[in-house]
């Protein structure tokens, strides 16, 4: 493995003779970046601990220099290692990078200098293992695994194994793809499309983050892929997201975590890297504090490895000070020695038992681990000498291939499951429905089969308040008497306390059912509704007011009064329009907008009749506006809005579903408008229903309101036009698939949910299910009423009952008016007889006149009715038509 471009390079300057100096300088190389780096942190604390223990060097001392360069300049580097060559440089602890570590090993190689780190070069020690063997291990596993054909995802060619020896060793079909973060979303799309389901990741650790989520993105997490990754830091990574979804993540890791060692190294670790760097969060250098990155465990082993080749070297050798520079080129003569007694070291550090053969790593264990439900196990192991041991070979059983039957519990809910009573009909054929397809459209994309039946109580689930205890499919489940529950069940915070659920398949609130308003029935006087009965109150009272307010001020303003003869001098007469009479028609004239004979000329008197107008102008507008609308309209009785108006009533009873969510919702609802509402139901036993059917009839009985699912309720509105939803939702929520706690299909079913989405299938079954137009009623629609009505004589008839009524009163009048004035004929015709009668005796000189004879007022009517009738087009009217017994006169007209 390469250390992600860490590394570091240590000197020794000798300040002794003889033995080993008791000051040993130590210098180290890292790569330039931002924060401090796990790798330094490793290498302090290495030495930190070194200069403590004392039982290595027990009379030495080690300080070091760090140097910190850039893995992109290679002439900087060779500046600062030559600049410390100048101290007296006798190991160098090269960096992995492959540019780097050939020109610092060419440095070291000219001078004798032993360099530890990834070389394979001469005067090198190579503390990670050798890639020979890595490759063998990984050949191992590959051939144990029985691949035929998988792709090999990499970023750089001097990976962890050598990939072009890896592909020759198998007889196989292996697609290698050099990727980058960029890209690597394509090629798992290409991977997928050509249904590569094996797959080795050799990339550096920030790229597998990234990989996973881009895994995740298309969802390649199911039991059918296997990645097996060439990090051996796959511990350290956020697995989440993978363990339930039976998805085959395998790796080797060299840092046996468990070891009781290596935890007390890595907590004493921990602590001396709050202590020198000051800060409380130690994970900024560690992943996790139970583990360690690969990295710096192997630099903390290359500093012991160094200290134990001093260890052994001071035993039977001197170390000479020698004045190296880069420029003389002339070889130290202790370096030989040294790598030597280097190359010889045997020892178990954090990556486990070390040991090396001409400077190349060939003792070390690699632990194989695997992702399984709950954690990372480890499955077996691989060492040089004993070659691959599998210690659970049942992991790597391929769980696709079982045939795995589930055990799922529904409940009868239309249209969600139904069920066919007829004999030709057994298991899972027996049920149809909603979610009878959703399920069998996921049990094909997750692959797995069922067995479908009822839960034995008929109930969704709901917490007793006083035993505690559940019932309906929730208790099933509890119980891990069944491993699905599909229905019509909402997730809810009680439920998913107790049990699991899968992404909603579909999202809903609680909302009315309720009876179809009947229609308001149409008055006779509906051309009277658009102004209130007190607004026509007002402007009757405000015409007789106008009328009286003319009539006065129009006899005391001098300027309506006139001659009423100019002409006659000697009779000088006047008079005035605004009588009582003419006032009152003046009014109502100017209200119905028609005009008279009738003209203010007084100033008074015209700003009257301008208020007046404007006055009627408002009113008639305002009314004709409104006319349209209340006629046009067809207008509902509705008892109730919505659920304040319920909850404020008494009349209407309202209930739900018993031992269901909506009325869990009711009964541990905060907000007071449902907490009155649970009291009245609670109150009223008989306000639950067992089921949806009985809800249902109980409203299309009239007086009771059902409050239900919203997708349930538009069903039921869909298919019975009596029925209807009254107001909106009062909560939001979803229906899930319920699974036991800590089920494995949980998250398999969620992503199959999801993708059912995505596609679309999941609404395409609500159209069929719901929208099927051969079931579906047919509902007049509201809002083209207006457009679609014609006025029927019910709306407008009170208009024609007015005229009716006005010519009947006209006539009445008319009638009243003829007898007053044929009244008024017979007493001027008695007094006109008796004038003649005192003529005729001699007591006055007035000439008499003749005097027609005295007739019924009937005959008289008539005789007006029959010239009305007969005479339309005269315009005069003959006086007397009759001819008297006694004598005879000639007929006279009468203008």
């Amino acid at each position: 493995m390469y250390w992600s471009g860490a590394a570091f390079c240590i000197f020794l300057f000798i300040t002794h003779t003889s033995g080993v100096p008791p000051v040993i300088r130590v210098g180290a190389l890292f790569p330039k970046h931002t924060g401090k780096h796990s790798s330094e942190l490793a290498f302090r604390y290495a030495v930190h601990r070194l200069n403590r223990d004392k039982s290595l060097l027990p009379e030495t001392n080690i300080v070091y220099d760090i140097e910190y360069v850039s893995r992109f300049d290679s002439f900087d580097t060779v500046q600062k290692v030559c600049r410390l060559v100048q101290v007296g440089v006798q190991a160098i602890f090269s960096p992995t990078d492959s540019v780097l570590a050939t020109h610092i090993n060419s440095i070291c190689d000219a001078l004798d200098i032993p360099d530890i780190g990834r070389s394979t070069h001469d005067f090198s020690i190579n503390v990670h293992p050798s890639q020979q063997y890595v490759n063998n291990a990984f050949i191992d596993v590959i051939r144990y695994l029985n691949w035929t054909r998988f792709g090999i995802l990499y970023e750089k060619d001097y990976g962890i194994i050598n990939l072009h020896q890896l592909s020759r060793s198998i007889q196989a079909e292996v697609h290698m793809r050099k990727v980058s973060q960029a890209s690597y979303l394509s090629v798992l799309n290409e991977f997928k499309n050509k249904e590569i389901h094996n797959i080795i990741i050799d990339i550096s650790s920030d790229g597998i983050t990234a990989l996973l989520k881009n895994i995740l993105q298309q969802q390649m997490n199911e039991y059918k892929y296997h990645y097996f990754f060439t990090s051996f830091d796959l511990e350290t990574f956020d697995l989440e997201d993978f363990k339930y979804n039976f998805v085959n993540i395998t790796s080797f890791r060299l840092v046996d975590i468990g070891d009781v060692a290596v935890k007390e190294i890595l907590k004493d670790l921990e602590f001396f890297g709050r202590t020198i760097f000051q800060e409380s969060d130690a994970n900024l250098y560690l992943r996790k504090a139970v583990t360690i990155e690969t990295e710096p465990a192997l630099i903390f082993d290359s500093v012991y490895v160094f200290a134990i080749g001093l260890q052994t070297l001071e035993q039977s050798h001197t170390l000479y000070l020698s004045n190296l520079t880069c420029d003389d080129e002339i070889p130290w003569n202790g370096g030989l020695s040294l790598i030597n007694y280097i190359n010889a070291v045997e020892w178990k550090g954090l990556t486990g038992p070390i040991q090396f053969k001409e400077g190349q790593r060939v003792q070390f264990k690699l632990d194989l681990i695997k992702l399984k439900q709950h954690s990372i196990v480890k499955v077996g192991e691989w060492t040089p000498q004993g070659y691959l041991n599998i210690t659970e070979p049942s992991v790597f059983f391929d769980s696709g291939s079982m045939n795995v039957t589930l055990v799922v519990i529904t409940i009868l809910e239309t249209p969600y499951v139904m069920m066919h009573y007829g004999k030709n009909f057994t298991g899972n054929e027996r049920f149809y429905g909603f979610c009878v397809d959703i399920l069998e459209t996921i049990s094909h994309e997750v692959g797995f089969d069922y067995i479908l039946d009822l839960v034995p109580d008929r109930k969704y689930g709901a917490k007793d308040p006083e035993t505690g205890e559940w019932n309906g499919m929730v208790a099933q489940l509890m119980k891990y008497k069944a491993d699905l529950a599909v229905g019509s069940m909402t997730i809810t915070y009680a439920r998913e306390s107790v049990i699991d659920f899968t992404k909603p398949f579909m999202n809903l609130g609680i909302s009315i059912l309720f009876k179809v308003p009947e229609s308001e029935p149409t008055r006779l006087f509906s051309f009277m509704n658009p102004l209130a009965i007190e607004i026509w109150i007002y402007v009757l009272i405000a015409y007789f007011l106008v009328s009286i307010s003319i009539y006065i001020v129009g006899k005391l303003s001098p300027i309506e009064w006139h001659c009423i003869h100019p002409c006659d001098l000697d009779n000088i007469t006047i008079g005035n329009q605004f009588t009582m009479s003419d006032s009152f028609w003046f009014t109502i004239g100017t209200l119905m907008q028609q005009s008279s004979d009738i003209y203010p000329r007084a100033t008074s008197t015209r700003i009257i009749s301008s208020i007046w107008g404007f006055f009627s102008l408002i009113i008639v507008a305002s009314y004709t506006a409104n006319l349209a609308a209340f006629l046009t309209t067809e207008r509902m009785i509705n008892p109730i809005e919505n659920a304040d108006d319920l909850a404020t009533q008494t009349e209407i009873s309202y209930g739900t579903l018993e031992s269901g969510s909506t009325m869990t919702f009711f009964r541990d609802s905060m907000i007071e408008t449902y907490k009155k509402m649970w009291r009245s139901m609670d109150n009223k036993k008989q306000a639950f229903t067992t089921t949806y059917e009985d809800g249902i009839r109980r409203v299309n009985q009239g007086n009771y309101a059902f409050l239900m699912e919203s997708t349930m309720l538009d069903y039921i509105v869909q298919r019975d036009c009596n029925l209807t939803q009254i107001g909106g939702l009062l909560d939001t929520k979803g229906y899930g698939i319920a699974t036991p706690k800590g089920s494995p299909w949980r998250d398999k079913i969620s992503l199959a949910i999801l993708e059912l989405q995505e596609k679309g299938d999941i609404q395409m079954l609500y159209d069929k299910w719901w929208k099927n137009t051969d079931e579906t009623c047919t509902r007049r629609s509201t809002s083209k009423q207006s457009k679609a009505n014609a006025l029927g004589l019910e709306s407008i008839g009170g208009v024609f009952v007015v005229l009716m009524a006005g010519i009947i009163v006209a006539v009445i009048v008319a009638f009243f008016e003829f007898w007053f004035n044929f009244q008024c004929n017979e007493n001027a015709k008695s007094l006109q007889k008796n004038i003649c009668r005192f003529a005729e005796e001699g007591h006055t000189d007035s000439e008499c006149v003749y005097i027609p004879p005295k007739r019924s007022f009937w005959i008289e009517m008539f005789e007006e009715l029959r010239y009305a009738s007969w005479c339309m087009n005269k315009q005069k009217k003959p006086e007397l038509t009759q001819i008297c017994g006694e004598c005879q006169f000639n007929h006279g007209t009468m203008d």
